[in-house]
């Protein structure tokens, strides 16, 4: 696939900016014109953010599995393995064909979310899990509307088909479980703090550093394009769902 790209030398970098801020000073920009359309900087940024989203809300939902004390938070944090597993999936197959460089790490915030429900238990688990994840999927919904209705390569769309549906399945779960303080939740949602870059950037993976892979559950409904049927159809956006990723050793909570 890859000698049928044509890269810029921005393709091969890191992106400077992740987490849930904006993440590039400018987006529009294309950094390399693939088989599959152009591929710009927010389409990039797009592919490592949905990474670094299942890097750290994939192990809370085994944490969720272990310390819930309710029904709702339970069926939650099942859907997070179940969805992150797949969405994960389809991340690693399409950043080599865009030659995008993923995370293994999440960024420092988000690692600060998973430490701060670790140290949770009983009710106030149940309340912060609940709120947490809400507050975050609010905040990556509307950026996965943006690249769906702006990108023109087919990989990114079929990407963002896949993560709107997540998304929405993860904000529905969270509400569900009658935990969510919408005030409170709307507000950090919507008024975030200014965190330095550095807070906000997953670090990029160590040379030879094997990839981390989120294995998918046993029962798993939640499946990843089907990047063979988008590959095969050229330039034509769109994706079917496909079978599930081998299962390797899933990952610690960070």
């Amino acid at each position: 696939m890859g000698g049928a790209m044509t890269l810029t030398l921005a393709a091969l970098a890191y992106p400077s900016v992740l987490g849930l801020s904006t993440v590039s000073s400018s987006p529009s920009r294309v950094i390399a014109d693939t088989q599959w359309g152009p591929l710009t900087e927010a389409d990039r940024d797009f592919v490592v953010k949905v990474r670094a989203a299942g890097l750290w809300e994939y192990p809370v939902g085994q944490i969720g599995l272990q310390k819930g004390s309710s029904k709702g938070v339970i069926t939650a944090s099942q859907h997070l393995i179940d969805g992150h597993a797949a969405l994960d999936t389809t991340c690693r197959k399409i950043a080599p064909m865009l030659n995008i460089t993923l995370p293994n790490v999440a960024s420092p915030q988000q690692v600060g979310f998973v430490n701060q429900l670790k140290s949770d238990s009983g009710k106030q688990f149940d309340t912060d899990f609940a709120n947490i994840l809400r507050m975050t999927h609010g905040s990556i919904f509307n950026t996965v509307a943006k690249i769906r209705s702006t990108t023109k390569n087919s990989l990114v769309r079929a990407l963002a088909d896949q993560a709107n549906d997540t998304v929405l399945d993860h904000i529905t779960v969270m509400e569900k479980t009658g935990l969510v303080d919408f005030d409170q939740t709307l507000f950090q949602q919507t008024t975030p703090p200014k965190l330095p870059d550095s807070d906000v950037t997953p670090p990029p993976p160590a040379v030879g550093q094997p990839e981390v892979v989120l294995t998918p559950p046993p029962t798993a409904t939640s499946t990843p394009v089907d990047i063979d049927g988008i590959a095969g159809g050229g330039n034509t956006g769109g994706g079917n769902a496909g079978p599930g990723a081998s299962p390797s050793p899933a990952p610690t909570a960070p």
